[in-house]
């Protein structure tokens, strides 16, 4: 019986023309050799089993063949090359830099480097890993790198380029190796299995190509397990099945599921892919994977970025005609952070169905999203935004009223997202006396609205939003109210500050007693907040019987306390400088 020889070894390519997605790198060096232009030393870079060291090896053998042909190859005919092919040469020497990397080993091999071969014209010096190689051994090996003898030739070859020292990397010419693609990996097995005489589904050979994620020699290696299992048929279930790669119909199965917002299916397909033993984290990866691409397969232009097999391809496309950007943006986004966080969770199960449960809402959202926008402008959602009671409106007349320009703005945004109120009837504008407020420009608006200044509006009947009278907790207002001192944070800390630290008193009638420290401060607050934590209150507590009511609280000696403008004002009068170095450096009081 004959010794088995693996797939790797045994269809290891022995010319340049054999070499597997090294196009640009094989030119040139065949081109070197042609024009004798060697030089005396060459690094090559690149991933595990892409071919460094096979092309190390072949360039060795070519160089040292005396009837090198036009196209740059060895004649495999010559004593040299024979002796190279039953490796027994002479004049190419391999080194281990992983267990030789000390300066004793360097030194012996400096010393070997002065002997000139006996059979052809180079002695050629390949050192694998040669990162490995320590510190004190790369410095005592510059020397003989940078002037060697005239028949010595390195090839250095590493996973790791940047781990070795700039000046050995000047020394040398340095090629960078190329990740093998999926296709010419598949072409290549293809080829090997009917060197075999194996039979292989297509997918089932992409599938293996990916798993060996560019390096040929994977790919062989998990060729030859699979021949093992499955004998001289090789199938698609028989590779996801050895490999524990999960069958990508699941992954279409979950993303078809969470698109219809179908919760159940997505749940129980997940729960069906656990009993196999896959693991969470790399389920969600390869769902990530997928999501990523649908997105490439909606344009013609972006296809070709698929590496799948042409049915897997097709059934992409399908898919992605159905599913919109608006939901695998957000997917993917959503996948994102599940794997970023997938590690510090303690239950990682139920971490891995929420992420799943936000990708089915995504259908939703974007339905709803699609309604909105065909919808008159306006119109009033019941089911959407009230579950007790619709609100009602009811027009009552005001006063002047101060409002913040983001104020308005929410106001706006509200009442247009939620109803259409009747529009009012235009009133003939009485005349303009001294006694009215100011009209308020366009662009003293827009001015406004950009330095947040109060915006005066003209008495006039004003819609109001109404809800019922529902009952709510203490620990619920509470939670109300630290949310609005929290909203208003950057557009006024001084009032922020003052609602986190002071505690409201909750009357019995939904009277709401604020007590603050000054006029001021009440004055200010007043002008520009109450109105809007009152409206807050009345929406989030959906309870518009609620009414704020502020007061100033004297201190012991029954004095009102100072605030910071009034003690600045009062400075500012002894030393008007001060005016100018706020307007200057735009301080604030606090």
């Amino acid at each position: 019986m004959d010794n088995f020889i693996v797939s790797a070894r045994k269809y290891r390519p022995a010319t340049f023309d054999m070499v597997v997605g090294q196009d640009t790198i094989t030119t040139t060096l065949r081109n070197a050799i042609r024009n004798n232009l060697l030089a005396q030393a060459y690094l090559f870079c690149g991933p595990r089993g892409v071919g460094k060291t096979t092309c190390a090896r072949i360039f060795a053998k070519t160089i040292n063949c005396p009837d090198t042909g036009p196209d740059g190859e060895a004649c495999d005919k010559c004593e040299s090359c024979r002796s190279f092919n039953s490796q027994a040469s002479f004049n190419i020497h391999e080194l281990d830099a992983a267990s030789n990397n000390s300066v004793e080993d360097i030194r012996n091999l400096t010393d070997q480097v002065r002997i000139p071969p006996q059979i052809g014209r180079f002695s050629v010096y390949i050192i694998d890993e040669v990162h490995m190689l320590s510190s004190a051994a790369f410095n005592a090996f510059l020397k003989t790198l940078e002037e060697p003898p005239s028949h010595a030739i390195f090839i250095l070859a590493t996973t790791e380029k940047h781990k070795i020292i700039p000046t050995i990397l000047s020394r040398c010419q340095i090629f960078d190796f190329n990740r093998i693609n999926v296709d010419d990996i598949v072409q290549r097995l293809s080829w090997v299995a009917g060197k075999e005489g194996v039979e292989a589904e297509h997918e089932a050979l992409h599938v293996i190509a990916t798993k060996a994620d560019g390096a040929m020699r994977d790919a062989l290696s998990i060729f030859d397990q699979i021949v093992s299992f499955s004998g001289k048929t090789i199938t698609y279930a028989d590779v996801i099945a050895n490999l524990n790669v999960l069958d990508y119909e699941y992954y279409f199965r979950i993303t078809a599921a969470a698109m219809e917002g179908d919760v159940s299916s997505v749940l129980l397909t997940y729960d069906e892919i656990l009993k196999k033993g896959f693991d969470g984290y790399n389920f969600m990866a390869g769902l990530n994977n997928h999501l990523r691409d649908l997105l490439v397969s909606r344009d013609e232009a972006t296809v070709k970025l698929l590496e799948t097999s042409p049915s897997i391809r097709q059934r992409y496309r399908e898919q992605a005609v159905k599913a919109s950007l608006q939901f695998i943006y957000p997917a993917l986004d959503i996948g994102s952070h599940c794997m970023l966080n997938f590690k510090a969770s303690k239950n990682q199960r139920l971490h891995v169905e929420l992420a799943l449960l936000r990708m089915c809402n995504l259908s939703e959202a974007t339905e709803k999203e699609e309604i909105k926008k065909k919808a008159e402008p306006g119109r009033l959602d019941e089911e959407e935004h009230y579950s007790v009671a619709p609100p009602r409106f009811v027009a009552r007349p005001r006063a002047s009223t101060v409002r913040t320009s983001q104020e308005a703005s929410t106001a706006r945004a509200s009442q247009e997202a939620s109803l259409s109120p009747a529009p009012a009837t235009q009133r003939p504008k009485p005349p303009v006396t001294g006694d009215e407020p100011k009209k308020v420009s366009i662009k003293s608006i827009i001015e406004d609205a950009k330095s947040r200044d109060a915006i005066v509006s003209e008495p006039q009947p004003d819609t109001i939003l109404t809800f019922p009278d529902n009952e709510f907790t203490t620990e619920e207002f509470h939670e109300v109210w630290a949310s609005f001192a929290e909203e208003i944070r950057e557009e006024s800390p001084r009032i922020s500050v003052t609602l986190s630290s002071v505690t409201p008193e909750l009357l019995a009638d939904k009277t709401i007693l604020l007590k603050l420290d000054n006029l001021t401060l009440k004055e200010s607050f007043d002008d520009n907040f109450r109105q809007r934590l009152e409206g807050h209150l009345r929406r989030a507590l959906r309870n518009g019987s609620i009414r704020l009511q502020t007061i100033v609280e004297a201190t012991d000696r029954g004095e009102i306390l100072y605030s910071p403008e009034q003690k600045f004002n009062h400075l500012a009068e002894k030393n008007p400088a001060l005016r100018e170095l706020k307007r200057t450096f735009n301080l604030d009081f606090e």
